[in-house]
């Protein structure tokens, strides 16, 4: 395994030299960073096997939670400022909105971060949600290196005044499974996903899911993931019984 000095020093990403990684972190970020090393961390995937002077490894996934806790913070605290009449339910439910893993990606995607990742890994290879473990990563490093303040004021240029509408956010739909359950349970109806191994003819891993309510299959999906595969057959329910369970 490599040792610390080598990811500060020479690297094998042209782009995280020097004066190119800190003129491209300074553009995203507004301001200029600090200590350097904080946002090398926030790219450094866990492949790359690197450890510190006492052996603990170097890779985005302590900033990540680190970044998650503030992200949370200031999007409390933005929505309890400008949603008074909404309650704990509401207020934890619009939060949840604005901080998924499918916004957060976007988030993530649309800063272009993944070009600046050091890793053993083809880019190819990376999963989806490395755009938004990244871009949590990078407001880890804001607050150790700036503090509060700056982390605040990034949250707010790069994911509130942009994306956050809260109008547009109360009809936005952040999981189908969720809806189509929650409707089933309500109207005392059986549901059920049945998951199965469906491998395509290139190769790749897929997994078939079945959704049936009543004993009666209502839905079907194919998706790289259980998760993915379950989310789109509820969606395809959810548009197939949208009157009946938007009435409730």
């Amino acid at each position: 395994m490599r040792i610390i000095k080598k990811i500060f020093g020479k690297t094998s990403r042209p782009q995280l030299e020097g004066g190119i990684f800190f003129e491209s972190i300074q553009q995203i970020l507004g301001f200029a960073p600090g200590n350097l090393r904080y946002y090398k961390k926030a790219f450094t995937h866990r492949s790359s096997n690197i450890l510190d002077e006492n052996g603990s490894p170097i890779n985005y996934e302590r900033l990540e939670f680190l970044g998650d806790a503030m992200l949370g913070s200031v999007i409390a605290a933005h929505l309890y400022k400008e949603a008074p009449s909404g309650d704990e339910g509401y207020l934890t439910k619009m939060r949840s909105k604005i901080v998924s893993r499918e916004h957060l990606n976007e988030l993530g995607r649309d800063l272009n971060l993944i070009q600046f990742v050091e890793s053993k890994v083809p880019p190819q290879h990376f999963g989806e949600n490395i755009h938004g473990n990244i871009f949590e990563a990078l407001i880890g490093a804001i607050f150790l290196d700036k503090g509060y303040s700056f982390c605040e004021k990034f949250i707010h240029e790069k994911v509130i005044i942009p994306y956050v509408d809260i109008a547009k956010l109360e009809g936005k739909v952040i999981s189908y499974k969720s809806l189509v359950i929650e409707w089933c349970q309500k109207e005392k109806l059986h549901f059920h996903f049945d998951v199965f191994d469906d491998n395509g003819n290139d190769g790749q891993k897929y997994f078939g899911v079945r959704l049936s309510i009543n004993n009666k299959v209502v839905a079907k999906s194919r998706a790289t993931s259980k998760k993915k595969a379950e989310e789109i057959a509820a969606k395809r329910a959810y548009f197939a019984f949208q009157e009946k369970i938007n009435k409730n």
